[in-house]
């Protein structure tokens, strides 16, 4: 697959985006980034992705394919010679595949409240927070990553929220590192990966950004 075209359609800020830049370098698969402008969206991210119109966009050969868990499975099986994220048992895929959902439907929400929401709101979302964040934290167990002992498809689907703690922090007056240990000793392990470090913007940035968005709501 040496003349293989890949395009990503991304945005530097996004988690999800996050997933399929790791999956790639992981892979050590070239392809062409085009960061977009959500504000004024490109023709071809409106032409690849005309049901939801959202990045990111994984563009293989000219096809397009949507939504970043599917994305990382699809670089998975495609290039499945080197890295791979998922485990070769079913039952392990499958309960690797949960963990993934079980992390879009939680830790998003909670963690997008803690810097859009004030008071009594903001509390119960920094409970939920923390909450999602210690049954990770069991799921983990005493392994190096979620893989196992190999870097994979849940530390892919995690570690870039990794990148909005300072922000959550901030905003969410909380301490993560005081709250989970064992969790941010896992996300500093997956920084020291090239994979990682090379596709997860700085927290800085990422907060600065955050600030923009919260004056652009009139939150702040």
């Amino acid at each position: 697959m040496a003349n293989d075209e890949v395009i990503l359609l991304d945005f530097w800020p996004s988690m999800f985006g996050m997933r399929l830049r790791i999956a790639l370098a992981e892979k050590e698969i070239k392809y062409e980034y085009r960061d977009e402008d959500l504000r004024n969206k490109s023709p071809l991210l409106l032409q690849m992705n005309p049901i939801h119109k959202k990045i990111p966009v994984l563009i293989h050969n000219g096809k397009p394919i949507c939504e970043s868990i599917i994305g990382v499975e699809y670089i998975e099986e495609v290039w499945k010679d080197k890295a791979p994220f998922l485990p070769s048992d079913p039952y392990d895929r499958a309960q690797a595949r949960f963990w993934a959902d079980y992390i879009d439907k939680k830790l998003f929400d909670s963690g997008r409240k803690l810097w859009t929401t004030k008071g009594e709101e903001q509390e119960a979302a920094k409970k939920d927070f923390i909450e999602c964040l210690k049954v990770l934290e069991e799921a983990l167990g005493e392994k190096p990553y979620f893989g196992g002992d190999n870097f994979g498809f849940v530390d892919i689907a995690l570690i870039g929220y990794y990148s909005w703690f300072y922000a959550y922090e901030n905003y969410g007056n909380l301490s993560v590192e005081a709250e989970c240990p064992k969790f941010v000793a896992w996300a500093k392990k997956c920084m020291l990966r090239d994979s990682v470090a090379k596709s997860l913007p700085d927290q800085h940035k990422v907060l600065e950004f955050v600030k923009t968005l919260r004056q652009k709501f009139g939150i702040e």
